[in-house]
């Protein structure tokens, strides 16, 4: 029960990751972000190749985070005034990850696919709430200036009509969060995943009206 337990305890800790670990970083040094790709990965092979059964896993699991963490470097160090290419640089590992299901790397698989579809998730709220414009002009601003810019898009996402396409998006994350939960250990890891990609965006709205130096964009 503990290892059952344990694996979707480490997707949710490393879908938070990128938020207070890997924003502030790549903002001041996008290179060293992207190339700790290289140690992380090494890791995670090394572990994965254990005899322990749950390091092993751990370190599967964690094969799927580099491919997170290094799609993200590249577009938050490179190309985040241009977020048509988000999703797309996001999802370079997508044909690997499909094909890597019914193999001995699912678990590396379900972490990212589980990831991808919240960033996508995410992705379509700020499209269809009209906050997409803000985002390059957040990110292109001075710092004092950005983080008016976040608390007015935070403001923004509190609207009645906002709010209900939240609320949809929401509702068909935490029911597909549901079902990967029955999908067995690779499933369990993508529906973590999801379902603590609810609980970040929630926490950015929140930080961007409160507090915006601590979204980890500003």
């Amino acid at each position: 029960m503990a290892a059952v337990r344990a694996l979707p305890l480490l997707s949710a800790v490393l879908v938070t990751l990128p938020v207070f670990l890997q924003a502030p970083w790549v903002r001041h040094s996008p290179f060293t972000a992207a190339a700790f790709t290289a140690p992380l990965l090494t890791v995670a092979l090394l572990l994965a190749h254990s005899g322990d059964p749950r390091r092993r896993r751990a370190g599967e699991l964690l094969v799927g985070f580099c491919g997170s963490w290094l799609a993200g470097s590249l577009f938050w160090g490179w190309e985040r005034l241009h977020p048509i290419y988000h999703l797309p640089l996001e999802a370079f590992a997508l044909p690997l990850a499909l094909a890597g299901l019914d193999s001995r790397w699912r678990l590396a698989c379900g972490f990212y696919l589980g990831s991808l579809l919240g960033t996508a998730a995410t992705d379509a709220a700020i499209a269809l709430t009209g906050l997409m414009p803000l985002w390059p002009q957040a990110l292109a601003a001075e710092p004092d200036q950005a983080g008016a810019l976040l608390q007015s898009g935070a403001e923004a996402v509190l609207r009645p009509g906002s709010l209900l396409v939240i609320a949809g998006l929401g509702g068909i994350l935490i029911q597909l969060s549901r079902w990967c939960w029955r999908q067995g250990d690779s499933g369990r890891v993508a529906g973590a995943a999801l379902a603590t990609t609810l609980a970040v965006d929630g926490l950015f709205v929140l930080l961007a009206l409160l507090a915006p130096r601590l979204s980890g964009l500003v």
